[in-house]
């Protein structure tokens, strides 16, 4: 039947994580706390590799857009979604699910191929310390870091143009706690080829690409690890890349569970409940995880502290001296 015979869709409702009314307080209590916990894990990270001085490197660099990504992708999700825990109906409009879409798309885009780019970046530290400096110069980490900025971007606006180019009529019910391409596509009253063959292509080439150069990096990391003499020194080695590894394994293993399969293979409760690992699930544990476990970064947490208390003090002997100055004039 003919689009045209059909009402336009102007706004979605999305069912959100569950539909139990006795959940839902519960509920926001705890995406609350993993929200804050996200926002104050990667602040942290942003601020201390901005200021402290010794951790301006570039491994610390991708790490501060890592925090910037996660951070990003967690508050393009979490705000309505908490929201939606608190009100009966839980409306998006048209325009603003289509926004939610691509810049939730620029987001996860950025962070798969940035993990990519750190894997690399780990790959010169330790197989080839000799180049790091030359090979991972400033104008390097800039235009990687660029790159997948550009690529991510245009990558969203095809995707999720492709994605609100197809009619929605009659149903306006998300199964989704945020707008996400396939259950959006599950509400389609027209053809959903062209979309659905452009995000399996696009994601499976996306996650394709970035895990080869992620394993291939440690695949090499591993092996140089493996001619220290040392026990000791491969035991923490391995130590630090098991825990990158597991970051790793859970983001990829989520997101080719997610897109990389049919639609007709999808069960969209199950989908829902993955997209929560690493739509808010990762965000939170990617600081402990990549930063908050590293010595540097605790020492730099520390000296931060340490900065904020002396100006504190600082501040308060002023104000007290200037209220003992402004009792004394007035006496």
């Amino acid at each position: 039947m003919s689009p045209g015979n059909f009402t336009r869709v102007t706004e979605f409702i999305l069912t959100g994580v569950s539909d139990r009314p006795d959940l839902q307080i519960p509920l926001f209590c705890i995406f609350l706390v993993i929200y804050g916990l996200t926002v104050a894990g990667n602040l942290s990270i942003i601020t201390l590799t901005s200021v402290d001085p010794r951790l301006q490197t570039p491994m610390y660099f991708f790490l501060r857009h890592l925090a910037i990504i996660n951070l990003g992708d967690s508050t393009v999700i979490a705000p309505k979604m908490l929201i939606h825990f608190l009100v009966q109906k839980k409306t998006t409009s048209y325009y603003e699910c289509a926004t939610q879409l691509g810049v939730f798309l620029v987001f996860i885009v950025a962070e798969v191929f940035m993990l990519a780019v750190m894997a690399y970046d780990r790959y010169v530290a330790v197989c080839n310390p000799l180049l790091y400096t030359a090979v991972m110069s400033r104008r390097a980490c800039l235009l990687l870091v660029s790159l997948t900025y550009l690529y991510s971007v245009s990558t969203a606006i095809v995707a999720s143009s492709s994605v609100f180019s197809v009619y929605y009529c009659s149903s306006n019910v998300v199964n989704h706690f945020f707008c996400d391409i396939v259950p959006l596509l599950a509400l389609s009253c027209s053809d959903t080829y062209f979309p659905e063959t452009f995000v399996f292509i696009s994601a499976a080439t996306n996650l394709v690409c970035s895990m080869i150069i992620v394993l291939v990096s440690y695949f090499n990391i591993v092996l140089s690890i493996l001619r220290i003499r040392s026990s000791e020194g491969r035991k923490k080695a391995f130590s630090t890349c098991a825990s990158h590894m597991t970051a790793v394994t859970v983001f990829y293993g989520t997101m080719i569970f997610m897109y990389v399969q049919p639609q007709t293979n999808h069960s969209l409760d199950t989908d829902k409940m993955a997209s929560v690992f690493y739509t808010l699930v990762i965000p939170m544990l990617n600081p402990m995880i990549y930063s908050l476990r590293n010595k540097d970064v605790k020492a730099a947490l520390m000296r931060f502290l340490t900065s904020l208390c002396q100006l504190y003090k600082i501040a308060y002997h002023q104000i007290m001296f200037s209220s003992y100055l402004h009792d004394t004039t007035f006496k």
